[in-house]
């Protein structure tokens, strides 16, 4: 999936967002507290999180959408588990007869992609990616429609 010889911070420092001596220093912290590079820079202010967006997906061969624009059918995450969608932060928003679309913010997790693969065959997965604020609100707006569901479901059944 990545391009071949890209690397998220040579890309960034060839398209001017970062300088080399920047980019060292946040490697050389990275050594130390194992986050993802892309994060740090963000959390640091060096970039903005459109910016990571933008670089991942081109990075990755990936389509960027930001959730905050866009509608989400709530009834495509029926098909995946909590844990998918919550752990592994692998959303379904779109479905259809043929493709289900799923939204990521980390395209580094191919076991999520593998299991999200497998629980939408027959049909086609469509990977989207996107802000890791996007995916955030996202999945507490996913937890609060499955708190009423389940509470809906609990008065039914009393």
């Amino acid at each position: 999936m990545r391009k071949k010889g890209k690397y998220l911070g040579e890309i960034l420092v060839n398209k001017g967002f970062i300088t080399d001596g920047e980019l060292q220093g946040v490697i050389q912290e990275q050594l130390r507290n194992k986050k993802f590079l892309g994060v740090m820079l963000v959390e640091k202010g060096l970039i903005s999180e459109d910016d990571l967006l933008k670089t991942l997906a081109d990075q990755f061969d990936i389509e960027p959408i930001r959730l905050k624009d866009t509608e989400i059918d709530w009834e495509a995450a029926t098909g995946f588990s909590s844990a998918m969608i919550t752990d592994h932060r692998c959303l379904p928003i779109k479905a259809d007869e043929e493709t289900v679309t799923v939204v990521i913010d980390n395209p580094l997790d191919v076991w999520a992609l593998d299991k999200a693969e497998k629980s939408v065959a027959p049909r086609k997965l469509n990977i989207v990616l996107t802000t890791t604020s996007d995916i955030d609100e996202a999945i507490k707006e996913y937890r609060r429609r499955s708190i009423r569901n389940m509470m809906k479901k609990w008065k039914k059944d009393d």
